[in-house]
């Protein structure tokens, strides 16, 4: 076991005093320069080596022999006098390469969000650059660029250990430097950090760091030991990994089984699954919009529990909530009142936290059996980055909400996005922007069908979000279904 973190070696070494080896390995952490002291009348006895002679160095620490090179050989090798200049220069990074490895790599991607509805970033060591790369001013604003968006609001980072190489593990003094380069919102906004099969080295790193961070940072570490106990405590059905992970995974899960036998064979199951449940028509979430239109009063395609949290979030007091929808509510009490409302019980939101009825909204978007926004328009949001001009964006926007999506979506989205204008007039209060609702709203409206979203699919997604927040006046200045509006609308 480690000894008290007294005896650890201090973040800041103390200069070398006088009793120290003067000339201490090159290896270590500082950079010193021994003193040069010799005799110059040495120089002046010293015979000059004729071309193509070898001199052999008689000091014990060269080992090696010198080949003199010929005249011709350092004529061949002189710098040229016309751009001596330029060969002496120091060579810089390429800067760009770097960033295009980086990105190739995709060592950190959005996977989704948890059942709060929080951006859940994975970080995966088996992907991660050599620690030439890694220990770079580059590699910390790779990461910092890569998360901006996501950490303006709360949300979850999963390192996944498994997989790094021993010349890609970065230095103590590194990760420190990283972690005091991150600013407020990556810490406070932090809600969960999942490290997913953790090592020795990885505990290690912990005990280095626990004495200087924050008891509630602490607070948010969790050690995962598999893959299926990470998609229970994030919610997820499916969660795609790097091959190296998953691979793993399955080894230590398969001696798990070997050792103490199939899951619930112990406890006396006998690995029969248990029935689906019959789902109640009074369900609105977790079923398809379809369903609740054909077994729910809903005025205009609207589902009932969709109108009341937009009535109670539409309050004078309750919109300008500062954060509305960028916090998350008390995920206990949503999961409470999902199953009264599935149940067809009665739910007041008047004496709710706004955070909870806001959260509540979310949950429902999320629990779509297909997205609001369907499958089907999601390879084409996500090339909304190469539509370059103006004229392009309004025309392909235009015909993908009014003409490809179902109604019942077309008058729900249109609703929801009608709402998200009210949030956005009262910025200056609550200070949510278009941009900042469609990072929050981006990943609820749109996934894909069988795998997860990158970072390069997302940063469309949202940008697609913000363009109809921005431009709803103009898309929806033509009503294509002509409806009859109630009272709400």
């Amino acid at each position: 076991m480690l000894g008290p973190m007294q005896s650890c070696v201090p973040l800041n070494p103390p200069l070398i005093d006088s009793t120290e080896d003067p000339h201490p390995s090159l290896s270590d952490w500082h950079d010193y320069e021994p003193n040069l002291e010799f005799d110059d009348t040495e120089l002046s006895q010293t015979a000059v080596p004729e071309p193509g002679a070898t001199i052999v160095f008689d000091d014990t620490s060269y080992a090696a022999e010198f080949e003199v090179p010929s005249a011709d050989e350092i004529i061949a090798t002189t710098l040229e006098a016309d751009n001596y200049e330029e060969q002496l220069k120091m060579v810089e990074p390429d800067e760009n390469a770097i960033r295009k490895d980086f990105k190739r790599r995709k060592f950190i991607e959005f996977i989704g969000t948890d059942k709060q509805g929080q951006p859940i970033i994975a970080i995966y060591a088996c992907r991660l650059p050599e620690r030439k790369d890694l220990n770079s001013n580059i590699f910390i604003d790779f990461i910092i660029k890569s998360m901006e968006e996501f950490v303006q609001n709360d949300y979850i980072l999963a390192y996944f250990h498994q997989g790094m190489k021993d010349n890609s593990k970065p230095a103590l003094q590194f990760l420190w430097n990283s972690y005091k380069e991150l600013d407020r919102s990556f810490k406070k906004n932090l809600k969960k950090l999942y490290v997913v099969h953790p090592t020795t080295f990885i505990r290690m790193v912990w005990f280095f760091f626990k004495p200087i961070i924050s008891e509630k940072f602490k607070s948010k570490l969790i050690y995962t030991s598999s893959l299926d106990e990470l998609k229970q405590s994030l919610g997820l059905n499916t969660l795609k990994v790097p091959d190296p992970v998953k691979e793993f995974d399955e080894k230590i899960n398969n001696g798990t089984r070997q050792r103490y036998g199939p899951p619930g064979k112990a406890s006396g199951h006998h690995g029969s699954s248990p029935s689906t449940p019959t789902i109640p028509k009074t369900a609105q979430f977790g079923v398809s919009l379809r369903f609740i239109i054909e077994n729910s009063a809903c005025l205009n395609c609207i589902p009932p529990i969709v109108r009341k949290c937009v009535d109670h979030l539409s309050l004078p007091d309750v919109v300008e909530t500062e954060g509305i929808f960028r916090r998350t509510g008390n995920y206990t009490h949503i999961k409470e009142l999902r199953a009264k409302i599935n149940a067809g019980e009665e739910v007041q939101l008047a004496n709710e936290d706004t955070h909870v009825t806001a959260s509540l909204l979310k949950t429902f978007l999320r629990e779509l059996e297909e997205p609001l926004l369907t499958y089907e328009l999601y390879d084409d949001i996500t090339q909304f980055s190469e539509w370059k001009t103006e004229e392009q964006r309004s025309r392909n926007v235009k015909q993908l909400l009014r003409e490809r999506l179902p109604e019942e979506n077309y008058e729900l989205f249109k609703y929801i996005v009608e709402f998200l204008g009210k949030i956005m007039e009262r910025k200056d209060f609550n200070k949510m922007t278009s941009s900042n609702l469609a990072i929050v709203f981006g990943p609820n409206l749109i996934w894909p069908k069988q795998e997860q979203m990158s970072l390069d699919e997302i940063a469309p997604i949202n940008a697609f979000i913000d363009y109809v927040l921005q431009h709803q006046d103009d898309i929806y200045f033509v009503d294509i279904n002509k409806k009859d509006r109630g009272a709400y609308d």
